[in-house]
């Protein structure tokens, strides 16, 4: 049987899918690889780990008829080569912080408003630009030795087909595109003075970008948010893509490309040739739930802790959560805010610490789908992914606080499936990247919102909101 692979290089390991033209997983594997941090705030990995974990799990897959091939991978990660193509030092990482002090430069250099109407964002501290100038600041040896920079799925793509290339959603979250018009700014690579020759050519996702020594044909792929939401159908205007994975994510297609004028939720190109993308990140959405139980429940399933916090009623007798518990990403670009539990008292017991949770970061999603809603973002449902779309308690908590239904599909691969699909129109199993979600996602179940449920969330909803601007800075 024909089959399509679909590689995701994420944080912890690699994961690669067989999927059959309609959509059916033909086989899974995943090899993981360690994660360094030499420093407080560093994270870094060895591209040669990505690569031959990915080499290992193509292998782990044991499928033949390969007819195409999709690569997705974590964002913003930056690899540098030298001339002859090799790694000058471990890639620096997505949720590296050490580069506050570039980031101003870079909105110096540039101008906050002018970068935002470049590039549809502000600077952060997990985008590549910064990485970039931290390296020519603090390791001016290295940085004088760099011809290539690639991003961390694209390094393995070098590996798989010996071509450089990246697509236009993982370009997106460099600082360094042009996003309105799909290509790398001219004016922002000459304010930062990068040289444009290192950058790699800019395809659209399911683009062909190589082939492999067989002959197979390899797509562009696309950033793993894009890829996870392409996964799950969102391949037009109309649904949104809510990730409860350690991050939480609302990701949008949008009418038109338009970005917030203060870089509050983020501006990408899509995985889809034409289309754009608003999407909202926050830090801690399941990593609260995970934090509550290592520290309050470490020998409970978290079954158990959703069915705990089941017996309480929306918004738990008033205890609130503040869900920072790694500084913010949107709305509020903050690395120093921090979370806290507020209104609690006697009566409280850990079910209602896990509903206060639950319930906190629902409302740091709605956060972000404000902002989207205001792009002219049109959300007439949800599709659910991520480890804690699993707790239906959580889901229904969501549904409500956002004030949609949530879908779930039939396959929970994410970002390795997305792959898979453009790696199917790569190989020509599929005409375009519509084509093959018509095909291949299917929605399996349901989560309505509860009416009841949604008038308490929009009454305590500004409550929330209201608490980050007092606490903000309280420990600093």
């Amino acid at each position: 049987m024909t089959a399509l692979v679909g590689l995701d290089v994420g944080t912890t390991g690699v994961k690669a899918i067989a999927i059959s033209p309609d959509g059916e997983i033909l086989a899974r594997a995943e090899r993981g690889y360690p994660l360094s941090t030499p420093q407080p705030g560093w994270s870094e990995q060895n591209p040669e780990d990505w690569w031959q974990a990915s080499e290992a799990a193509l292998d782990d897959l044991g499928v033949q008829d390969v007819a195409g091939i999709g690569l997705s991978g974590q964002m913003h990660g930056l690899v540098v080569l030298d001339d002859a193509e090799r790694v000058l030092r471990p890639g620096i990482l997505w949720n590296d912080q050490r580069t506050a002090a570039e980031c101003v430069e870079i909105e110096e250099r540039v101008g906050l408003e002018r970068l935002i109407a470049l590039t549809g964002n502000r600077a952060l501290t997990g985008f590549t630009a910064p990485k970039l100038l931290w390296l020519r600041n603090h390791e001016p040896e290295t940085y004088a030795r760099i011809k290539h920079v690639l991003l961390p799925k694209d390094y393995v793509r070098l590996r798989l087909t010996g071509e450089r290339a990246i697509d236009a959603s993982d370009a997106s979250g460099t600082l360094l595109l042009d996003v309105a018009n799909r290509r790398w700014s001219g004016d922002v690579l000459d304010a930062l003075e990068v040289p444009r020759e290192w950058l790699p050519p800019v395809l659209e996702s399911p683009e062909i970008s190589g082939r492999t020594a067989a002959g197979t044909a390899v797509a562009a792929g696309a950033g793993d948010q894009p890829a996870a939401a392409l996964g799950v159908g969102i391949d037009g205007p109309g649904p949104l893509s809510v990730v409860l994975g350690t991050s939480g994510v609302v990701l949008a297609v949008l009418p038109a490309y338009q970005a917030d004028p203060q870089a509050r939720v983020h501006a990408f190109c899509h995985a889809v040739p034409g289309a754009w993308q608003a999407m909202g990140v926050m830090l801690s959405a399941a990593g609260s739930l995970q934090w509550l139980h290592d520290v309050a429940a470490p020998g409970v399933s978290f079954d158990a802790l959703l069915d705990e916090a089941a017996y309480w009623e929306p918004g738990a007798e008033g205890l609130v959560f503040l869900p920072y518990l790694a500084g913010e990403r949107t709305p509020h670009a903050d690395p120093d805010a921090r979370g806290a539990f507020v209104g609690l008292e006697l009566r409280h017991d850990r079910g209602a610490l896990v509903r206060a949770v639950l319930e906190g970061v629902a409302f740091g999603l709605r956060d972000s789908l404000e902002l989207l809603l205001a792009l002219g973002v049109q959300a007439d449902r949800g599709r659910a992914s991520g480890g804690g779309a699993r707790g239906r308690l959580w889901l229904e908590i969501v549904a409500a606080v956002l004030g949609v239904p949530l879908e779930l599909t039939a396959v929970e691969e994410g970002s390795a499936f997305g792959a898979a699909l453009l790696g199917g129109v790569a190989g020509g199993v599929f005409s375009d990247v519509h084509d093959a979600v018509a095909r291949c996602v299917r929605v399996r179940d349901v989560v309505e919102p509860n009416p009841a449920w949604a008038t308490t969330y929009a009454e305590l909803y500004p409550s929330y909101r209201s608490l980050y601007p007092t606490l903000k800075g309280w420990n600093t």
